[in-house]
């Protein structure tokens, strides 16, 4: 039996419980054990080896140095050398919690990963900390475990998106120099989200979805998660991704007829209200019997641009209520 899989006990975290919450393999924990002396100060009986917070607290300070670029010998002295904090030491074992503890005026958390992540889930940190290290096999293994855990909804709005912020923020502020880890999230994100969703629904005449971005913009991600979230409930989703023409947009619509039409807009400058209103206005069927569909616009460049007789949901969660409702009518 692997390491990883190795039962908790009332003695401190296993190897394989530590490297999940540093989002790193466990032959790297047994490696900087081995190689540079960062292991347990204390032993218990048994064959496994257990990690008290305090412990943790000195891997992280070494995940955290590692990430900057320093090299992981330096780094592993540092570790050692920098006294751990008394809360770390004085824990009870049992802590180390999936969610830090939000204190009134708390300072944002490093977490370890180089990127303020705040009060984020446990999860962020481990995904940020493989993101910077370009980790697609652990980036990819916490993604899905995380979608797994909590659901497509709750994984994107509470671990995805303040990840991806995160990175965003390093980002902007380091100069550029974090583009490379953006780009990697995001085709990880992607990729995960395409393994974790059901197979698309079957076709029902009327209740299907249209998802695509305006013209000009190419940030499908969003996108993404909801066909993703809209297939898990059943709802037949036709997806177009990025930069659509309008006359492909138009076209795709008097084709297919759906319930709903969802259009993305990442910046004021692609986010087009008569175009939106246009699509709105579109009818098909019979005299006497017409219907029009739903426009959603969706995305941070309709914010204070609201287009008539469309709806601006507030978040994931209620785009996928509201496009759940109206499908299944």
């Amino acid at each position: 039996m692997s390491e990883s899989a190795e039962p908790a006990g009332p003695g401190g975290l296993t190897t394989g419980e530590v490297a999940r919450r540093l989002g790193v393999a466990p032959t790297t924990v047994r490696t900087w054990d081995q190689r540079y002396g960062l292991g347990p100060d204390r032993h218990t009986g048994g064959r496994h080896r257990r990690w008290t917070p305090a412990d943790v607290a000195r891997l992280e300070r070494m995940c955290a140095l590692t990430a900057t670029g320093i090299p992981p010998a330096e780094a592993a002295r540092l570790a050692r050398e920098t006294p751990a904090p008394a809360s770390a030491s004085a824990a009870p074992l049992s802590v180390l919690p999936r969610r830090a503890p939000a204190p009134e005026a708390a300072p944002a958390s490093r977490a370890g990963s180089g990127l303020r992540l705040g009060d984020a889930r446990q999860e962020c940190k481990g995904i940020a900390r493989a993101a910077l290290r370009l980790d697609a096999a652990a980036l990819d293994r916490m993604l899905l475990d995380a979608i797994r855990e909590h659901g497509l909804v709750a994984a994107w709005t509470e671990v995805i998106v303040p990840t991806l912020q995160a990175v965003g923020r390093k980002w902007e502020s380091s100069g550029e120099r974090y583009v490379e880890v953006e780009h990697f999230l995001s085709w990880h994100v992607s990729g995960a989200l395409r393994r974790a969703a059901p197979d698309t629904a079957p076709d029902r005449p009327g209740a299907s979805v249209v998802l695509a971005c305006v013209p000009g913009d190419n940030h499908t991600l969003a996108l993404e998660v909801l066909s993703a979230a809209l297939a898990e409930r059943g709802i037949p989703v036709r997806m177009f991704g990025g930069a659509l023409p309008v006359e492909s947009l138009i076209a795709a619509v008097r084709r297919t007829g759906p319930a709903a039409v969802a259009l993305w807009a990442q910046s004021r400058a692609t986010a087009s209200r008569p175009l939106a209103q246009h699509v709105a206005a579109m009818e098909w069927g019979v005299r006497g019997a017409r219907r029009s569909p739903l426009v959603l616009t969706l995305g941070p460049g309709w914010s204070g641009r609201p287009a008539p007789g469309t709806a601006r949901p507030h978040g994931l969660a209620d785009a996928v209520q509201a496009l759940e409702g109206l499908a299944t009518r």
